[in-house]
């Protein structure tokens, strides 16, 4: 095992089954935000700052053709001008983060590493030393991966997690750790100070400050202990990132920007390109507009000089009450609206479409969305058909399970959202790639098997018979059985290096999947072979003859009618254990926007289709007919020239057993708990891949 740097404070130990006596009122992961502006007796002394990891070095010329290196580092041995596919993990959290601390999570950023590269961790419960002991593994390694800890409050988490702190034995810290009973109202006792920002009469968006008893007045205290994190985080990025031939995994610098205005989740994932980053993350507690956000890494990072690079990442929109996609800013001057939908777009060009909380894919029977029903979006739905519909509005309290449902909470829509914002101002604003994360809060990154799921919050889920009671109408977020083991990103770059990886996702080549590890290529252009599929230089014939997935369509010829798209799709091997599931179909879905600002979507099956497969739900045996591979080459038969459209593939395996039935059926009958005779939980699951969109920008391409 690697060490762990020398550590800020004076010591890491930490005792057993902290924060157990309080976890039954925390309500959501926002709450466990706001409980870390603690009360405390003022700070005896302040940890120092410390300076920016930079690393790396000039320029590399060993880069492989068409691949420019950012830092010092040779080849990898294993490249392939045609791009091959990477697998990773872009969203995870370890014990800096501060609601994992308090489910008993002790793995930090040396775990997250270990494990994605196959080696055991352990999670909760603890020893009585305060110890992990329950052992975990990855079935199969991950190429690249990212730690995204909650950027706010990591300096009180730390401050008071971390014994030879000036503030580890303040009253504050000690209710932080869960050392002495909390009061019936968990925010009057922690004294938290709540910041409110411009809203209606009606709503409630609140923002938690630092609270000066522990930061001083000017959070300073809390600031430099964040920064101190920062460091150890990417320090240890840079032990773990393989810069020899052998290329066995990439680490990308991270932090997680967790903005939970009125407990809608509008959170960002801030994904850095190399080790020259800012000196601090900015996290929403200091910066709550996120547009100062995307100014505060354009002003650090993008236009700093150096060699810094940065990327954000939504998720979760599906928990959002309409405001992740939220058009804001239309009272500001025509260009000034412009220049924020540029500032977004080109920073944000990849959306987390699928993770442990749920789906953000599709829903049904949306305000204003045209076309037949989409029988595959009721998929890992954590909202049901009874929540309000926002339309052009937004809510509060998803996280508690309140507040309105909106189209712009889904991927689907807020790619046509983008096209609409592009017919009005000129800029499309929401041109997002898509891959899927996990959102693991076990330092677990890319454990997605549903075979050996373990849940994802520490202590709270830690045994099945935690993870399959039924919690009847309480809020999703604390609802084990709502949960699923999460996604998986998928990118096609030509070798897994930093660089390779960070320009596959900034063209948006990259896919999501549910889990297994399916892959897909898909390409769009004016000609394309009705036999292409036949033919051994599939890839090759596709990069040439057209633009591949994240990308624009070129412009259309004369002559053209209609644009023609390859679909090429592989099914998850597995491992020799338990073997991938078979595929039923792949699917291309569209979307416009027509005159009247509706939105249409309509589903086309392109490869494979409906068929009589199934699994049986007494044993998760498969049963019927599946694909090993899917292709085809599909025209559009609805093209209209004169109208913008967005495509993108959706890829289904047959039916297969959810990790609720498989831990259900593992168990004696007499001692099955209440979830698994719960009617309203799944057995069975259809797991998927989508890929990132082709665009075409209508008379405007010609």
């Amino acid at each position: 095992m690697t060490p762990r740097p020398p550590d800020t404070f004076d010591g890491r130990t930490t005792a057993p089954g902290w924060g157990s006596r309080r976890r039954s009122v925390l309500v959501a992961i926002g709450l466990a935000f706001a409980l870390l502006a603690l009360a405390c007796e003022p700070a005896g002394r302040e940890p120092g700052a410390a300076s920016t990891t930079s690393g790396g070095g000039s320029r590399s010329a060993l880069a492989p053709s068409g691949l420019a290196y950012s830092e010092e580092r040779v080849p990898c041995a294993d490249r392939d001008p045609l791009r091959q596919a990477f697998w990773g993990e872009l969203h995870v959290h370890s014990d800096l983060s501060a609601d994992a601390f308090i489910w008993d999570v002790r793995g930090g950023p040396d775990e997250i590493y270990r494990f994605a590269r196959g080696e055991e961790i352990r999670l909760a419960p603890l020893d009585a030393a305060g110890r992990p002991t329950r052992p975990i593994q990855l079935e199969r390694p991950l190429d690249f991966v990212a730690l995204t800890d909650h950027a706010s409050f990591q300096g009180e988490v730390a401050l008071c997690s971390r014994p030879g702190s000036a503030l580890y034995e303040s009253d504050g810290c000690r209710l932080f750790r869960g050392e002495v009973d909390m009061p019936p109202s968990p925010f009057g006792a922690f004294g938290i100070r709540i910041r409110g920002i411009q809203a209606s009469a009606d709503e409630r968006r609140l923002i938690p400050m630092r609270n000066p008893a522990l930061c001083g007045e000017d959070g300073e205290a809390c600031r430099a202990a964040m920064r101190s994190v920062w460091t150890e985080q990417l320090e240890a990025a840079e032990r773990y990132y393989d810069r020899s031939e052998r290329c066995a995994l990439t680490t990308f610098p991270a932090y997680e920007y967790t903005a939970t205005p009125g407990m809608a989740k509008v959170h960002h994932n801030v994904i850095f390109r190399n080790a020259d980053v800012p000196s601090s993350p900015m996290p929403w507690v200091d910066v709550p507009d996120v547009y100062d956000l995307w100014r505060g890494l354009r002003t650090e990072c993008v236009d700093a000089g150096g060699r810094c690079d940065v990327l954000t990442i939504p998720h979760n929109s599906n928990l959002s009450n309409g405001r992740m996609f939220e058009v804001t800013g239309r009272d500001l001057p025509i260009d000034e609206q412009r220049s924020r939908a540029l500032l977004r777009a080109d920073l944000e060009r990849l959306v987390e479409i699928s993770q442990i909380k749920g789906d953000s894919e599709c829903r049904n029977g949306m305000y204003r969305v045209l076309g037949e029903p989409d029988e595959f979006c009721d998929f890992e739905e954590w909202r049901g058909p009874e929540v309000e519909d926002c339309e052009e509005g937004t809510g509060v309290g998803a996280l508690a399970g309140l507040g309105c449902v909106s189209r712009r909470d889904y991927v689907r829509y807020a790619l046509l959202e983008g096209q609409r914002e592009q017919a009005r101002i000129g800029v499309n604003p929401y041109k997002l790639g898509i891959l899927a994360a996990t959102d693991q809060h076990n330092a677990n990154p890319g454990d997605v098997e549903e075979y050996s799921y373990s849940g994802w919050s520490g202590n709270e889920d830690a045994s099945p018979e935690r993870r399959l009671v039924a919690s009847g109408n309480g809020p999703p977020a604390r609802n084990p059985l709502a949960s699923n083991p999460g996604g998986i990103a998928g990118v096609w770059a030509e070798e897994n290096s930093r660089d390779s990886i960070f320009d596959a996702m900034k063209r948006r080549e990259t896919f999501g999947t549910s889990g297994p590890r399916m892959t897909a290529r898909f390409f769009g252009g004016w000609g394309y072979p009705e036999d292409l599929c036949a033919s051994a230089s599939l890839v090759e014939a596709g990069y040439a003859g057209g633009v591949p997935m994240g990308a624009d369509l070129p412009p259309r010829p004369e002559g053209a009618v209609a644009p023609s798209f390859v679909v090429s799709a592989m099914r998850d091997p597995g491992t020799p254990g338990h073997p991938g599931t078979e595929l039923q179909r792949a699917q291309i879905v569209k979307g416009w926007v027509d005159d009247e600002g509706h939105f249409h979507q309509a589903v086309f099956d392109v490869a494979g289709g409906a068929n009589d497969a199934g699994v049986d739900l007494a044993t998760c045996e498969p049963r019927g007919p599946g694909h090993d591979a899917l292709c085809s080459v599909w025209t559009d038969p609805d093209f209209d020239p004169d109208q913008r459209a967005v495509y993108y593939v959706r890829v289904l395996e047959n039916p297969s057993c959810r990790w609720n039935q498989l831990q259900c059926l593992e168990l004696p009958a007499d001692e099955r708990p209440s979830g698994c005779e719960d009617p309203s939980v799944p057995k069975q699951i259809q797991e998927r891949l989508w890929t990132s969109p082709i665009w075409y920008e209508g008379a405007s391409a010609g």
